[in-house]
């Protein structure tokens, strides 16, 4: 019976360690978008002042035009992500690299 506790509970902990890798990388790309937005450095770093944004943002979802809303700003997101993507393709040319792989 302690064999199957103990392997039970090497399984749960191994179980936890993924999820908490996989929330850890969710967290770390949810901030690079902070970063990759400019936010940092327009609010000077002020976590007060990202978290209003943050809250803010949220606001605006909550209302009625929740759907035009997200339509917006999905599309300037992908505009902003199409964008970074041809400036590194660009500043790799220049320094005679391959351009990043679409795929």
């Amino acid at each position: 019976m302690n064999r199957l506790a103990a392997n039970r509970a090497r399984h749960d902990t191994r179980e936890w360690r993924v999820k908490r890798r996989e929330r850890t990388r969710h967290l770390i790309e949810l901030g690079g978008l902070v970063v990759k937005a400019g936010l940092v450095e327009l609010a000077d770093d002020d976590r007060a002042v990202i978290l209003g944004l943050l809250v803010e943002a949220a606001t605006r979802l909550h209302g009625d035009d929740r759907q035009q809303t997200l339509t917006l700003w999905r599309r300037r997101g992908a505009r902003t992500f199409a964008q970074d993507e041809a400036d590194r393709d660009a500043q790799a040319e220049r320094a005679g690299l391959q351009p990043t792989d679409p795929t």
